[in-house]
């Protein structure tokens, strides 16, 4: 029978997409693992694979589609024999004229694309489960030939594709005899997105400005992300802040004095680099402060899995360097750089921008002196940096010099991590820097 193919969750969080660009037509036959749309989400446009092999015989969500709900039919699927008048009445559920809020996930989650770790949900779904019809079972046409050259019972088997269909993995996986196990608990209902801030409707802001000259901007999935999940950021985390001044003049020259020595292997450091050593090294001196926050209990992680953020046009990424404490500092400088370029071209894949506990923000490249960051959830801190700057200062003896001084802010979820301790912490970050030979014992 025809097969319904179901708008991808390409995460646990998301709820809708956009249907960006088909890259088949109807007539076209696919197989298992080619390419049948792009898929945009509020971070990036990612690749939809097909799990089943036949005939694309109708299309039903056309190109450009926004806020098309997970599982909507999107196409229907003609195995051997049949033709577009076995299709019958198969309609896609309407799909809203722009996207919905974005959920709150990390900075908008969404799916891997093709080889990434969070794997898509499977392409195609039956009209109903197996069994649904009396004995009948539902499986793709690959998944029934192998069945057979291997000699195995659909019966015995337990499909992955939507609604129970058995799709090719399945059977390759399966031994000779295996029985069924049991299906999998249902999975708990995702926590509905929070709301944009509250305040004046759309049209009572219009009408403010009315005969005044002004642009109307529309917002894409990645801003309406960024509104929901800091609101809830700044409306739910008890945060509270710890500045320090870090005198930078040691580091500098130590840079300095690496960078020559790095110089034919075509790696230069920046200080960024080191301020991200220096907090991963921080987190296992203090790691206590090396926890998330989790709802109804808080989880400690045992590496340093720091996120450092990166703007890019109309938002940000936060990628995430794990393991940053095992790494060397040319290799955080060039996988920081390689995330930092692909976060630009929205190529990051989502387990490489989700996770982490801990966050920096530098806005110092920028002159910006210092300012309070938005704790990302479920982040226990983040850490904005400041430029480094001449400042005169008065040395332990009472001699007055000039040094080069950087402004931290360390902002802190007070669920997770106390006062004491987040000094704590952040005084293991200023020992780092300003000590900083002591970040490659």
């Amino acid at each position: 029978m025809p097969t319904e193919i179901l708008m991808p969750a390409l995460s646990p969080t998301m709820e809708e997409g956009t249907l960006a660009k088909w890259l088949v037509k109807e007539g076209d036959t696919v197989s298992s693992g080619d390419l049948l749309a792009e898929i945009e989400t509020d971070k990036a446009t990612m690749e939809f694979e097909a799990v089943d092999e036949g005939t694309v015989g109708k299309i039903l969500v056309a190109e450009g589609t926004e806020g098309v709900k997970v599982n909507t039919p999107i196409a229907v699927l003609l195995e051997d024999g049949e033709s577009a008048d076995d299709i019958g009445d198969a309609k896609a559920a309407p799909a809203k004229s722009a996207p919905s809020e974005a959920p709150a996930a990390d900075a908008g989650k969404e799916a891997a694309p093709k080889g990434g770790s969070d794997a898509p949900a499977p392409a195609s779904a039956p009209a109903a489960p197996n069994g649904a019809d009396g004995n009948r079972i539902f499986a793709s046409p690959l998944a029934r030939r192998i069945a057979a050259d291997k000699g195995l019972d659909l019966a015995s088997i337990t499909g992955s594709g939507p609604h129970g269909r058995i799709v090719k993995a399945d059977v390759e996986a399966a031994k000779p005899g295996a029985a069924k196990p049991a299906e999998a608990p249902a999975k708990a209902e995702k926590a509905s997105a929070p709301a944009l801030a509250t305040g004046p409707s759309a049209d009572a802001v219009a009408k403010m400005y009315e005969g005044r000259a002004y642009e109307e901007i529309k917002l894409d999935g990645m801003r309406k992300t960024i509104a929901a999940r800091l609101t809830e950021a700044k409306q739910s985390i008890p945060h509270f802040y710890l500045r320090r001044d870090i005198k930078l003049d040691a580091l500098l020259k130590f840079r300095g004095d690496l960078n020559k020595q790095l110089e034919g292997r075509g790696v230069k450091l920046s200080v960024n680099d080191f301020i991200i050593k220096a907090c991963a090294l921080a987190l296992q001196s203090v790691p206590e402060g090396n926890s998330v926050w989790a709802g109804d209990r808080v989880l400690r992680l045992k590496p340093s899995d720091v996120a450092v953020a990166v703007a890019i046009e109309g938002g940000l990424f936060t990628p995430v360097l794990k393991d940053a404490e095992m790494k060397s500092l040319s290799a955080l400088s060039s996988e920081m750089k390689d995330l930092a370029t692909r976060a630009r071209d929205r190529k990051l894949a989502p387990h490489e921008y989700q996770g982490g506990s801990f966050a920096i923000s530098n806005l110092g490249m920028f002159g910006i002196d210092n300012f309070d960051a938005v704790i990302n959830p479920p982040h226990g801190a983040i850490l904005a940096v400041g430029a480094g700057v001449k400042k005169p200062v008065v040395g332990k003896d009472g001699e007055l010099s000039v040094a080069t001084v950087m402004s931290v802010t360390l902002s802190v979820d007070h669920r997770v991590i106390d006062g004491a301790l987040g000094a704590q912490l952040l005084q293991a970050i200023v020992d780092n820097l300003e000590n900083p030979m002591v970040m490659l014992a």
